[in-house]
């Protein structure tokens, strides 16, 4: 590909305005967690936001290496 040569007083073209698109999810509606009580999204089953949704995988991660094997 052959660059073509550019005068250097020549202007710079301006690149096109970007086009701002609406948003077309509806937004989710914002609950406060049980634990914490911080912002969280509606849709997660527990009413946790993510840091007391993974504390507590985290929590039951320990437990059960924690925990002997019965017979």
């Amino acid at each position: 590909m052959k660059k073509i040569p550019v005068p250097l007083n020549s202007p710079v073209p301006e690149p096109p305005p970007l086009k701002v698109r609406p948003e077309r999810v509806a937004p989710q509606r914002m609950i406060s967690c049980v634990i914490c009580g911080s912002d969280t999204q509606s849709s997660s089953p527990e009413e946790m936001c993510w840091v007391c949704r993974r504390l507590k995988i985290s929590a039951w991660r320990d437990v059960e290496q924690q925990m002997p094997a019965q017979e």
